[in-house]
């Protein structure tokens, strides 16, 4: 990770090798942080809050399976939500982290506020940044799933993708705010697609999760369940996932703070890393 003395621990996941950055006092509050899918990998989302967060905070970052360093999905493994759930439990086990703040964005929101309502006595809190399943809306509509369902598209997306930076900088245009500088994480997209089998578990990942009419992972009737105090942390522009279905999580929720930044999009740790950082703090020191 940029500018820190991170340790690199590989964890054997049911055969497949799971890398975690670790940095950070070993005595610090430990926080978990789970990047998304797509062009995502834990340096590509945390890179630039990992060096602030890790002067006091033990951090603890892995690459999903199928993503930045860990070994690609099994063949004939589906991975929707309920795959990282179990990847995440074997994670926070192997790494003896009885108790743990989640910190997810996105695909990695998702898992984490999956594994908080199985396994609430493991997680100490949770923050979800422009979080999937907060709600049942497949993006882009009829139109967003049938792009799905085509296979070949989405394999010919990937493709130009990694052959053309100006095409990855176009799709990470798609879901930042026009406004933001987005050149280093361009630069971080560009090369997490070179990668072998890149885009391969975020296409099998579409095609697990995204129905027709609704998405497949949808825990926002369970909100009042929440069993952790919750922080919702939203780009105000999000056009992948509505800041609205954060507004009414948090709403629903027992214990929970709402956080949305303005002339931002969905990534918000590289689009705004310093209010992230400030506003995650100062909620972590409560």
């Amino acid at each position: 990770m940029n500018g820190t003395d991170a340790t690199e621990r590989v964890i054997d996941v049911d055969g497949t090798a799971v890398r975690c950055q670790v940095a950070g006092p070993e005595d610090g509050q430990p926080l978990v942080l789970l990047h998304g899918g797509g062009m995502d990998a834990a340096a590509v989302s945390w890179g630039e809050v990992f060096p602030a967060l890790a002067d006091e905070y033990r951090l603890y970052a892995p690459d999903w399976p199928g993503y930045g360093e860990s070994d690609p999905v099994p063949a004939g493994v589906t991975p929707h939500v309920d795959y990282y759930i179990d990847v995440l439990d074997e994670l926070l086990s192997t790494l003896e982290l009885v108790q743990a703040t989640l910190i997810g964005i996105s695909k990695g929101g998702g898992a984490a506020l999956g594994y908080t309502l199985e396994q609430p006595a493991r997680v100490a809190r949770l923050a979800l940044v422009d979080s999937y399943g907060l709600g049942g809306e497949v993006p882009g509509g009829k139109t967003g799933a049938a792009y799905v369902k085509a296979p070949k598209l989405l394999e010919a997306t990937w493709w130009a993708m990694k052959r053309s930076r100006g095409v990855t900088k176009g799709a990470v245009e798609n879901v930042t705010h026009p406004d933001s500088d987005i050149e280093s994480l361009v630069e971080d997209a560009y090369a997490a697609v070179q990668r072998p089998n890149a885009g391969d578990a975020y296409r099998r990942f579409q095609r697990a999760e995204v129905g027709w009419s609704q998405l497949r992972t949808n825990y926002a009737d369970r909100m009042s369940d929440l069993p952790v105090p919750t922080l919702f942390v939203h780009g105000e522009d999000d056009e992948l996932i509505p800041v609205e279905q954060s507004k009414r999580a948090a709403d629903a929720a027992p214990v929970a703070d709402l956080f949305t930044l303005h002339e931002c999009g969905h990534w918000v740790p590289r689009e705004c890393p310093e209010a992230f950082v400030s506003r995650l703090e100062a909620w972590l020191e409560r």
